[in-house]
């Protein structure tokens, strides 16, 4: 009977601590978590590490972690999905949720076109959770030789969480110990003989590889606002979730995909990691929506690269949630374009986890709304416009956005490019 007693303290801890708590990094705290949160070391569901769960994202992923049936700070996955109905969380990286939702729509008379949920992001396997199965169409990363198979997790992030950011700005696997997390605007700075977490516990130099067995020799450097899982909307006006991305971006999502970038490639790919040109400055500092010009600056939409640094201080000023400051102010040729100014990290509401609809329309906003299959405008509900989703849908790929650009807008590959 003590036994049970102790078990089910432990239990209720536990809960405490990753279910109910509302702080951002209350389990993990940028470092290991406990053990016991993960492993059952006398009732493993998996026979190689004795978790909970079947597998590794399963475990991550579970009703009491990362997801959770809920919107929240933390949660990154929506376990399952309603027609119509869009997954829960708005985070910077997307919800993995909208890989389960495939898209049938006709956009001409006597025409058929199906977008698959697994077009939405990267396919990560959870045995435990239907529908999160292995990509159909690449066996590997596209652009790469990672396995589709072995994507999971603890493929990019580093589930036990050794690397850490010391006092002095180094990064190492040892050394000081952790003490907070390093993500948000609000984490401590180390002091002497202390260290935080890096980004997300994100694999970096001297980090163990994990499913799949890649090792990162890039870090990625990044900060966000501590409250980040959030519609960007305000009544009527938009309230931007800002996230600093730093030096080493691009390269370290490269360790998979090498092949995608215009460095390495004799492929002709987007050029991604170098300053952006003064043309393109002014296109991005003053571009309101199509036809429109004015004062707008940095759009989450698309966001780009602060300055290439590394350093975290500045990143953390960069990642303040207002458009008037930080990385709400203008682009500068210091800043970079990197693979995250047009793809998700987990997955979008849109084909190839991009941020916007890029592909098959020439308007993404029609007739000053976004569109959707169930829109009062008429034409904003026409089938080539909606593509299957709802105007909820279609609003939530956009981060809870109200319409802020053209009545008639189109890709917003042009607040860079400017061609509308």
């Amino acid at each position: 009977m003590k036994i049970v007693k102790v078990s089910l303290i432990l239990v209720a801890a536990v809960a405490a601590i990753v279910g109910l708590s509302t702080a951002s990094y209350a389990f993990h705290s940028g470092g290991v978590a406990e053990c016991m949160g993960c492993h059952n070391i006398h009732d493993g569901q998996s026979s190689s590490a004795l978790l909970m769960a079947g597998d590794t994202t399963s475990t991550c992923a579970n009703a009491s972690c990362h997801g959770a049936p809920s919107a929240g700070s933390y949660h990154i996955l929506t376990p399952t999905v309603t027609p119509g109905v869009p997954p829960l969380n708005k985070t910077p990286g997307g919800d993995f949720g909208w890989l389960l939702k495939t898209y049938t729509w006709s956009p001409r008379s006597g025409s058929s076109e199906t977008e698959l949920g697994e077009r939405h992001g990267h396919n990560v396997v959870a045995m435990d959770l239907p529908g999160y199965v292995v990509d159909s169409q690449n066996t590997t990363a596209p652009g790469g030789d990672m396995a589709a198979a072995d994507l999971s997790c603890n493929s990019c992030h580093d589930n036990h969480g050794k690397l850490r950011r010391l006092s002095t700005g180094a990064v190492a696997i040892t050394g000081a110990p952790i003490i907070g997390s390093g993500s948000y605007t609000n984490s401590a700075a180390p002091a002497a003989g202390q260290a935080v977490g890096v980004y997300r516990l994100l694999r970096g130099p001297g980090s163990t590889a994990g499913s799949g067995g890649k090792s990162f020799t890039a870090l990625f450097n990044a900060s966000v606002a501590s409250t980040y899982n959030r519609a960007e909307a305000s009544g009527s006006t938009p309230s931007q979730t800002a996230i600093a991305y730093g030096a080493g971006v691009t390269d370290w999502c490269a360790t998979c995909h090498p092949d995608m970038h215009s460095a390495t490639s004799s492929k002709l790919t987007h050029p991604v990691n170098q300053g952006l040109s003064a043309g393109v400055v002014g296109n991005y500092n003053t571009y309101l929506g199509s036809g429109l010009t004015g004062d707008s600056g940095f759009d989450t939409i698309v966001p780009f690269q602060n300055d290439n640094t590394s350093d975290f201080a500045a990143l953390k000023t960069a990642a303040i949630n207002n458009v008037a400051t930080s990385a709400g102010a203008d682009a500068t040729t210091a800043d970079r374009v990197n693979c995250l100014s047009c793809h998700r990290a987990h997955a979008s509401g849109w084909s190839y986890m991009t941020r916007s609809n890029v592909t098959g329309n020439e308007f993404i906003a029609v007739d000053g709304v976004w569109p959707g299959t169930d829109s009062p405008s008429t034409i904003a509900t026409a089938a080539k416009y909606a593509q299957g989703r709802t105007v909820a849908e279609t609003t939530a790929a956009y981060n809870g956005q109200p319409m802020k650009y053209s009545s008639y807008q189109r890709s917003l590959c042009n607040k860079c490019h400017a061609k509308d």
